[in-house]
C-alpha cells in the first residue's frame, strides 16, 4: 500500500511513538508500503522550527527520511490546482495542501487529525 504521512505522524514517530496508533505503526512497519512524506511536511517542520514552535534540525529530517524509508513527494502545480476546489473545511494551509496531494495521488493519509475526514474522497488511516 501506498500512503502519505501527515507532518504530525512524522513528528510523533520521531518524537513519541506511543502517540502512534496501532494501525499507524503497523502501516509504518510494514516493509511491503511505500511511505511518502510530502516536501510540504518538511516545508511546514522549517518553518515552524525557524519560529520556535517546533524543535527539529534538516539533520533531524533526513535521519527520519533515511530511517523510516520514506520517499519525498514533491508539490506539483496538479497538486495546487486541487487546491481551487476544496472546500474550507479545514484552515490550516499545510495540512489543505497534504490533502490536495492526497487526492492528486490518490493515496490515503496515516494522520491523527480527524478534519481530514471532512473532505469527501481523502481516506484516512488511524
Amino acid at each position: 500500500m501506498r500512503f502519505l504521512l501527515d507532518t504530525a505522524t512524522l513528528l510523533f514517530a520521531v518524537n513519541a511513538p506511543e502517540r502512534l496508533s496501532g494501525k499507524a505503526k503497523a502501516a509504518l512497519a510494514n516493509p511491503d508500503n511505500i511511505r511518502n512524506l510530502s516536501a510540504v511536511s518538511l516545508n511546514e517542520i522549517a518553518i515552524k522550527t525557524g519560529l520556535g514552535k517546533l524543535n527539529s534540525s534538516a539533520e533531524a529530517m533526513r535521519q527520519a527520511i533515511e530511517d523510516m524509508d520514506l520517499r519525498t513527494l514533491p508539490f506539483m502545480p496538479e497538486h495546487a490546482f486541487r487546491l481551487f476546489e476544496l472546500p474550507l473545511r479545514h484552515r490550516d494551509p499545510f495540512d489543505r495542501q497534504l490533502i490536495a496531494q492526497a487526492l492528486v495521488e490518490e493515496i490515503p493519509v496515516l494522520t491523527p487529525d480527524s478534519k481530514f475526514k471532512l473532505y469527501p474522497g481523502v481516506r484516512v488511516i488511524w
